[in-house]
């Protein structure tokens, strides 16, 4: 008991450690004007930086595909079961994302008070769980991760392409994802989340205008003649659609990672649901009036900006998602790219250029496979079912349950139940419900609604398709 109460600590504790560590390295003044400049854009670990990162994120990270796709989620589902899952799979993220932050927070005060520091390492989720659960969760976890994130950038690429092509269709859109997948290359020269200062800024802006310009310009045009609102009307398109919405919310993938950039990460359970509140207000509204306006016609255009009349506010919209879904390739390959540097050896070099030429061989496969599977909005569905259900959801809740059943670990957890579930043991209720639900709705009926409509995609339009729903006279 003594080993494990020297190897525990309090929240102060950590955060008096971490700004210790922090202030060797990054409160160093730069007296130049360059270097203060750099220092304001780029370089930031504060929460308010992290609230931009989880709210650019939290769609993603996803919200700058998934925010166009949600109303025909909604098409899909219909208006109770839209509104009802996304708040429904907003709560249940931010507990996996507490679970996520409880585990990370365990980890590295026992590795702070074994002497390790973090000056230049980045701790990621597959290192916490092979640090307190052993290698067959690190192996579990790396693998379902990594396939999440190179799914997730896959699809950030295939909606640049999509959102390009509103703007200017002389090049169809495989041509545009061709364009892009090389303008995505420079995301090699990124250090980590740190540096997302500036560019989570614009996310944040990019996709509040975006909700509320789609949310204001379907409410200002109407309704489009001969609009029907009769979803649900399948089992598949039903449970398609909540994927979908699973998916949303399934944005932690990404979590340690930014979180080990703060300064003070035993905040980042707050900022993220604070964040998650914040992305209500945008995803909501949004998807409810797009679908008013637009109804059924939802099913067979995935990309919901494709309906609206062409405009400026418009073309502003299509501009600003471009930018954020530029950014959002960055969060999703970035963690990536920190794994294969450590495969290789060279993740706590100080030489940047030997990082970013060991980085290359990571970003080409995307590229790759998001020219040959252009399926927007479907493609977040597959990957929701068969890869965030497992890495956001079921492993953190289930690693929980598991390290914490060794009862001495539970006194000197640096982390304790939450005033809203005082006791352990509803906090193992609450993990199994997750468990269970998810691998019932999100694994089984939502893998077998997904994969089907996928496979009847890839038969209608074939693999590396010029151009995925566009219209006929293109």
């Amino acid at each position: 008991m003594a080993s494990e109460e020297r190897l525990s600590g309090s929240y102060g504790e950590m955060e008096e450690q971490n700004e210790r560590l922090e202030s060797e390295i990054f409160n160093i003044p730069d007296p130049s004007v360059k270097g203060r400049v750099n220092g304001f854009l780029f370089y930031g670990g504060s929460v308010y930086d992290v609230w931009f990162s989880a709210c650019s994120n939290q769609r993603k990270s996803q919200i700058a595909q998934v925010l166009l796709t949600l109303p025909t989620s909604f098409a899909q589902l219909g208006y109770p079961s839209g509104v009802a899952l996304q708040l429904f799979y907003g709560i249940v993220g931010c507990w996996a994302t507490y679970m996520i932050t409880w585990l990370y927070m365990e980890y590295r005060s026992r590795m702070e008070r074994e002497g390790h520091t973090f000056k230049i390492h980045i701790i990621q989720w597959f290192e916490v769980l092979d640090g307190l659960l052993g290698r067959k969760w690190k192996f579990l976890g790396l693998g379902f991760n990594c396939v999440y994130l190179l799914f997730s950038a896959i699809t950030q690429l295939i909606a640049c392409g999509s959102n390009i092509f509103l703007l200017n269709n002389d090049l169809n859109k495989r041509e545009w994802t061709y364009i892009f997948g090389a303008c995505c290359l420079v995301t090699i020269f990124i250090p980590s989340f740190r540096n997302y200062r500036l560019w989570s800024f614009f996310g944040v802006v990019t996709i509040t205008y975006t909700s509320w310009y789609m949310t204001v310009a379907a409410l200002f045009y109407g309704q489009a003649p001969g609009a029907t609102h009769d979803g649900p009307n399948s089992l598949l398109l039903y449970f398609t659609g909540a994927t979908n919405i699973l998916y949303t919310f399934g944005s932690h993938a990404v979590t340690v990672e930014i979180m080990h950039a703060m300064y003070r990460p035993v905040k980042f359970k707050y900022v993220y649901l604070f964040a998650t509140l914040y992305i209500f207000t945008l995803t909501i509204p949004s998807s409810m009036a797009v679908y008013w306006a637009f109804g059924d016609s939802l099913l067979v255009n995935a990309n919901a900006l494709a309906l609206l009349p062409k405009s400026a506010a418009r073309d502003v919209a299509v501009l600003l998602m471009l930018i954020h879904q530029f950014i959002t390739v960055g969060f999703a390959v970035t963690p990536l790219y920190f794994v294969w540097e450590k495969i290789l050896g060279v993740h706590q070099t100080t030489n940047m250029l030997l990082r970013a030429t060991c980085r290359v061989p990571v970003i080409l496969p995307i590229w790759f496979f998001a020219i040959a599977f252009p399926f927007f909005g479907l493609i977040n569905s597959v990957g929701g079912c068969l890869l965030v259900t497992f890495t956001v959801y079921i492993i953190p809740c289930l690693a929980h349950i598991v390290y914490f059943s060794n009862s001495s670990l539970r006194a000197p957890s640096v982390e304790k139940p939450p005033f809203f579930l005082p006791t352990w043991t509803a906090v193992y209720v609450v993990n199994i419900f997750v468990i269970v639900w998810i691998v019932a709705v999100g694994v089984g009926f939502g893998g077998w609604a997904s994969v089907s409509v996928f496979i009847k995609q890839v038969q209608t339009f074939g693999v590396f398709a010029k151009c995925y729903q566009c219209p006929e006279a293109s």
